[in-house]
């Protein structure tokens, strides 16, 4: 994609989506709401394992108490918020833009499983302020390394817009009519008419 470009499928994506000026202002605002919340959010969840880690370190009753004020308002007041933004807005664009495409759905894997990650990141909070808990430093590495491994594949799959097929991903019995149903069967434990 040429520099040059950047601003008409910014606008209009590719090969003139357009819909008109109101249409094109639409999604444009929508994008600009999509990107910022989806910074805010994605900040969140990389940078809230390091507050978490901080909890071994608290030496007395009120910084322990500051410091889970703080937490818990940087997820609830701008974490939480930004993310359901975020998962609004892009829901609004995927409708706006027609992104009915197998990145997208490969995208949206990946969303779930940063939804997974933030519900997490929420459970955690409740659990770390109580007696006696800490937040171990291999568990801040691997969080954080997975919440950026995810978030790249985010921007993997937005920027690159690879073409494949899911089908191809799954085994061949997966992709045939009815195949669910002896796999189903196996593992019920009522037998079927």
């Amino acid at each position: 994609m040429e520099l040059s470009s950047f601003p008409r499928i910014f606008f209009h994506g590719p090969s003139g989506k357009g819909r008109g000026s109101r249409g094109s202002l639409m999604i444009v605002w929508l994008k600009i709401i999509h990107i910022l919340a989806v910074s805010i959010w994605m900040a969140g969840l990389v940078s809230l394992p390091g507050l978490y880690v901080q909890r071994a370190h608290v030496a007395d009753r009120d910084a322990l108490y500051r410091l889970q004020r703080m937490v818990r308002f940087s997820y609830v007041v701008f974490v939480s918020p930004a993310a359901f933004v975020a998962v609004a807005s892009g829901i609004g664009l995927i409708f706006a833009r027609e992104t009915f495409t197998s990145w997208m759905s490969a995208k949206l894997v990946l969303v779930g499983v940063l939804v997974v990650i933030h519900t997490l990141t929420g459970l955690v909070i409740i659990r770390l302020f109580e007696e006696g808990q800490v937040y171990p430093v291999w568990r801040f590495i691997g969080a954080t390394a997975f919440a950026l491994v995810m978030i790249v594949g985010v921007l993997y799959f937005v920027l690159a817009k690879p073409d494949f097929e899911f089908a191809d991903l799954l085994p061949a019995a997966l992709s045939e009519p009815g195949a669910l149903r002896p796999i189903a069967d196996s593992i019920n434990p009522w037998a079927s008419p």
